[in-house]
């Protein structure tokens, strides 16, 4: 393998993407940027350097769709495809409903509010949204390239909630640590799942699936084999 290997190319772009987001974020970097540029310019730089990374890691993989050696093949028969249908039902439910309520891993200010809903699922659940996104697609992907790119996701989904439970146990909000003493990192793992789901909004439930079967619908069209 090369460097313009296509397998290389795509871990290199998750690498940078993990590591300017986890840098610019971290203790020892983000209060001097916050001071000099002001919250929101920060937060501006932040999303733009994630976009310069994320875009070449897609373009990248879609240039390059199941390159390299497949390492296991597993036939798309009705068992499989609905595990990946109703995986996939959770986890856009589970990003719809973190971005409809955010988790204080993931905004500024008090964790004293009780959890609810989804964040008694997980609290990172724009995080494990994605990282339950990115397993499935490994289950009828098998090639060296597949592997990079939707094996990125639950990797950096991990990675990056640790991060984050890290960095606000140090710098606050007040009372994060009481927030992870109730709620779940791993999603569904929690002494109160069957709680978080009824207690997440009939309407982003709704959002979620309808997600779901748009991009099942469109899915040959917009994204290929």
């Amino acid at each position: 393998m090369t460097l313009s290997d296509p397998v290389i190319c795509i871990a290199g772009w998750w690498l940078a993407f993990a590591f300017t987001h986890m840098v610019l974020s971290s203790s020892m970097v983000r209060p001097g940027l916050v001071a000099r540029l002001g919250e929101g310019p920060f937060a501006g730089l932040y999303s733009l350097v994630a976009l310069a990374c994320f875009i070449p890691l897609v373009r990248s993989y879609f240039t390059n769709k199941h390159a390299g050696p497949w390492l296991w093949s597993l036939a798309m028969g009705p068992a499989l495809e609905w595990t990946v249908y109703i995986g996939m039902g959770a986890a856009l439910v589970l990003v719809v409903a973190g971005l409809a309520t955010p988790s204080p891993a993931m905004s500024v200010g008090t964790s004293n509010k009780e959890p609810a809903g989804v964040l008694l699922l997980t609290r990172h659940p724009v995080f494990m949204g994605l990282g339950l996104f990115g397993l499935l697609h490994l289950l009828p992907n098998g090639a060296a390239a597949d592997l990079a790119f939707f094996g990125g996701f639950p990797l950096f989904a991990v990675i990056g909630a640790r991060h984050q439970d890290h960095r606000k146990m140090v710098d606050g909000p007040h009372g994060y640590a009481s927030f992870c003493e109730q709620t779940p990192f791993l999603p569904f793992t929690g002494g109160r799942t069957i709680e978080g789901i009824r207690g997440i909004n009939r309407v982003v439930v709704l959002l979620g699936i309808s997600t779901t079967l748009l991009l099942r619908h469109f899915h040959a069209a917009w994204f290929g084999g």
